[in-house]
């Protein structure tokens, strides 16, 4: 086999393998579903029972926990990049646009859950922050770096290394979907 034929079925089998992916997120998320509130009531007399369920859910759409503090009813995961159309596995991107956001560009997601007691039960809510990476500009391009050769050299030994700005990420707002996702879950696992 060529290089050229090769390279020709590489693409296929990876344009196949996007089209596939993003099909089975797609799918996923397709239907009529009734929208779930958030908070959530569930009515419950064991706090832990709330609690660890609660975790369950953030477990199973494969957030790490970052913080739970029961006092606060506060459970705060770590960010995690969001899966791309390669990825149809990891249930943290709902929907093809944002499966498709996710294969373009850096995406990450976090999740913070609350979980309030009320008379008779529990509010259990979420809310999902949303980032977008915010990728340094050309300014530490490899043509920065070359000499001039009509200054004279200058010794500096204050050397910038690394960016010249941090970069970071941009802030994209809540995920609604992913929120609606997390508070169906939250409500199936609340009923067993």
């Amino acid at each position: 086999m060529s290089r050229g034929s090769f390279l020709a079925h590489y693409r296929t089998v990876l344009v196949a393998l996007m089209v596939t992916g993003l099909w089975l997120s797609g799918c996923a998320s397709m239907g009529p579903q009734a929208a779930v509130s958030n908070p959530l009531f569930v009515r419950a007399n064991d706090g832990e029972f709330v609690w660890e369920r609660t975790v369950d859910v953030a477990h199973n759409y494969l957030f790490e926990i970052e913080r739970e503090n029961k006092l606060d009813g506060m459970i705060e995961t770590r960010y995690k990049t969001g899966a791309s159309a390669l990825e149809p596995w990891h249930p943290d991107t709902i929907g093809v646009a944002n499966r498709l956001e996710s294969s373009l560009q850096s995406i990450r997601r976090k999740a913070i859950f609350s979980v309030t007691p009320v008379d008779g039960g529990y509010l259990v809510g979420v809310q999902t922050i949303k980032e977008l990476e915010d990728v340094a500009r050309a300014a530490n391009s490899a043509g920065a770096a070359t000499f001039l050769d009509n200054n004279p050299l200058q010794r500096d030994l204050n050397v910038v290394v690394g960016q010249a700005t941090p970069s970071g990420w941009i802030n994209q707002g809540r995920d609604p979907a992913l929120e609606q996702a997390l508070m169906k879950s939250l409500s199936a696992a609340m009923v067993r």
